[in-house]
């Protein structure tokens, strides 16, 4: 798991992490491996929610036509 979780796809980081908490949920892992474990989480839980809003940024930057139906997409600039 010492990949950068800013090259993940959304979906790899949600795998990632859902395996994390089950990790965690069972137990079985050291209180050292457990903060591991929880601090990888925390910053797999953080790029899946940025990854999240910038779709719905991008999604919000589509634009109606006078009749109400999309007639195009202005162009998302990620800041």
């Amino acid at each position: 798991m010492p990949e950068d979780v800013s090259t993940l796809s959304f979906e790899d980081a949600l795998k990632q992490l859902e395996s994390i908490v089950a990790r965690l949920e069972s137990g079985d892992a050291s209180l050292d491996e457990s903060i591991g474990l929880y601090t990888r989480g925390d910053a797999l839980r953080a790029q899946c929610e940025a990854r999240l809003k910038d779709a719905q940024a991008r999604i919000e930057k589509i634009s109606l036509g006078a009749d109400g139906k999309p007639s195009g997409i202005d162009a998302f600039d990620g800041g």
